[in-house]
């Protein structure tokens, strides 16, 4: 990445979920949640420029994902929509998120670009209006948008700022995908978890209620939270596949990577209570 490319850039970080529980059920489908989100300091990167002509265009391929598809084509329109902004942008993402990894990689893509050309393009919305365009494009998408660490209920759409401790994490990405909507819709899924409160959180309830199903359906996720159960214990973030382990230290999670087997894939990276897309929107 050049000076110049530097200084134009997004980021769209990566989150984990610290925990998540079932609790419930909605008529509609929709399962009820808490979780907490953190931010992780592994990102994404995007760069936009306007265009007078009203297009948006992908400036990138994403295999699997059709340009009309991709979030933050998705997401630049239904900011036209709200606004009627009549510009439009040429995106690129330079991806570092897997996909179907539980990182939030294309929500943090849409919330950036909502974040980013409400800038550009001087639409001049504030957090709530942003956050009310971004939910229908994705549960995670909001906690993005708003750029700190939270407590979620609901879908996940309902926030509340957390200040948590800020650790380093060995994230490990097994090879393969999991598709979200396959583990909700598992008729193994525990959907009836007491619900808690930030407190018990924090006292250490960090139960995922997807993991057993998770476990169960990719061996790959499964050896990975095996070997880092000699780390102190893996955990799975949202429905994975990324799973995780906490250390207090930069050194003695970069010692575990370095004996992490060959085949692994993963990275190291501080935990963020505020979103590095704060400090970009401030930098201007």
């Amino acid at each position: 990445m050049t000076d110049r490319d530097r200084a134009r850039a997004w980021p769209a970080p990566a989150k984990l979920n610290l925990m998540l529980r079932v609790v419930g059920r909605r008529p509609d489908g929709y399962h009820e949640l808490q979780t907490v989100f953190q931010f992780i300091d592994h990102s994404d990167w995007l760069w936009f420029d306007v265009r007078e002509d009203g297009a948006v265009r992908r400036l990138d391929a994403i295999a699997g994902v059709a340009e009309d598809d991709d979030l933050t084509v998705r997401a630049a329109r239904a900011l036209q929509r709200a606004t009627g902004c009549r510009l439009g942008a040429d995106i690129r993402c330079e991806k570092h998120l897997p996909m179907g990894g539980g990182l939030g990689g294309g929500s943090s893509d849409a919330a950036t670009t909502l974040v980013a050309l409400n800038q550009l393009w001087g639409t001049g919305l504030d957090e709530e209006a942003l956050s009310a365009i971004a939910l229908p494009l994705g549960a995670d998408v909001p906690v993005f948008v708003r750029g700190r660490a939270a407590w979620g209920e609901g879908v996940g759409e309902r926030l509340e700022p957390v200040e948590l401790p800020e650790p380093w994490y060995l994230v490990l990405v097994p090879p393969c995908s999991v598709a979200t909507r396959d583990v909700f819709c598992h008729p193994e899924l525990t959907r009836d978890s007491r619900p808690i409160t930030l407190a018990d959180f924090l006292s250490g309830d960090v139960t995922n209620d997807c993991l057993p199903v998770v476990r169960r359906e990719y061996p790959e996720v499964e050896s990975a939270l095996d070997w880092l159960s000699a780390w102190g214990g893996g955990r799975l973030t949202g429905t994975g596949a990324c799973v995780f382990a906490v250390f207090d230290d930069e050194a003695r999670a970069l010692e575990a990577f370095s004996r992490s087997p060959a085949r692994m894939q993963g990275f190291v990276a501080r935990g963020l209570n505020r979103s590095p897309v704060l400090g970009r929107l401030i930098q201007g």
